[in-house]
């Protein structure tokens, strides 16, 4: 009989003596449980979260890199097509200079003042010409006499 009243006392509401301490027990462990649970959810709602957010990022990231990729290889283009523009300004002032040497000579045995212009240096300004930029017009009967 003993041990009939201690499992009736440890878990039933029948007892008159246990009675108000096993209610708050119970409230406690129910709200214990209940927090529990809260918790979890805020936690696996983080997670989530988390996770969308590294989706994101990884998102932004593929896209910063082929943005930076393809000003890369824009600027690889640019540098190239300038190394080329530069390359034909040095051959341009070479022949200019050229010119202006058979200009001199002209001058020299025609006796025939002859306005020689002067030679930029692409090199030390390259953005800056002294004089406007003209199409240069050169024909092959402008060298026969």
């Amino acid at each position: 009989m003993g041990s009939v009243r201690r499992r009736a006392s440890s878990g039933s509401d029948s007892d008159p003596r246990c009675g108000p301490a096993n209610d708050r027990k119970r409230k406690r462990m129910e709200s214990n449980r209940e927090s529990a649970r809260r918790s979890r959810m805020r936690k696996q709602k983080q997670m989530e979260d988390l996770v969308g957010e590294l989706g994101q990022l990884q998102q932004a990231n593929v896209q910063l890199a082929a943005s930076i990729n393809a000003a890369a290889q824009k600027y690889a283009e640019v540098e190239s097509a300038n190394n080329v523009l530069r390359a034909q300004a040095v051959e341009l002032a070479d022949r200019l200079r050229s010119l202006n040497s058979v200009l001199e000579i002209v001058q020299v045995v025609s006796g025939l003042a002859v306005d020689i212009p002067e030679v930029p240096d692409p090199l030390m300004k390259p953005w800056q010409f002294s004089c406007p930029i003209q199409p240069i017009m050169a024909s092959a009967d402008m060298f026969e006499c």
